[in-house]
């Protein structure tokens, strides 16, 4: 089943500008004054959907256009807001990202490189909380992009996660 899902301001990076929907967020000229409460990224340009997950299978569709750098994915509710971390699972993230015109999959601490014959303008992630998978589809063309298995969420809930790398990216839940 598509989930509703929308962009927890909270979250956000003071870097970073939602819409007043909180389904598209986009890169600012500069950092916003924001307070620096816990749940707030201080080091990557991140935002978490408000909604969590730990149970069932869920999926939504990004809006990734054709401008800039971007990830998209899903992220553990403990994962590090303040400073540097392992942007692979073992950090707390599953997820692609566009890369300098190459598409990646954010695996152990090594990228892998996706053989896709164009860069997806909407992606579709899926995930299977029980069965322990997030699968990313390229959301126009059907294709699959990327599988994790065997991912281990810790029996703790796990959130919608955007990525917006580029200055000219402007990422939008569908």
């Amino acid at each position: 089943p598509t989930a509703i899902v929308t962009l927890d301001p909270d979250t956000a990076h003071p870097d970073l500008i939602l819409s007043e929907d909180c389904k598209s967020v986009r890169r600012g000229e500069g950092r916003q004054d924001l307070p620096d409460n816990p749940e707030r990224f201080d080091y990557w340009p991140f935002v978490l959907g408000c909604q969590g997950f730990a149970a069932g299978r869920h999926c939504w569709e990004v809006e990734v256009g054709d401008g800039g750098d971007w990830a998209v994915g899903v992220a553990r509710e403990s994962i590090h807001r303040k400073g540097h971390l392992s942007l692979c699972p073992q950090g707390g993230i599953w997820g692609v990202e566009k890369w300098g015109g190459q598409v990646r999959a954010l695996t152990t601490h090594k990228v892998t490189l996706l053989p896709v014959r164009w860069v997806p303008r909407r992606v579709s992630v899926h995930l299977d909380y029980a069965g322990g998978t997030v699968a990313f589809f390229d959301a126009d063309e059907g294709g699959l992009m990327f599988i994790f298995s065997r991912a281990s969420f810790t029996r703790e809930r796990v959130r919608p996660w955007l990525w917006v790398v580029g200055a000219r990216s402007q990422l939008r839940l569908c």
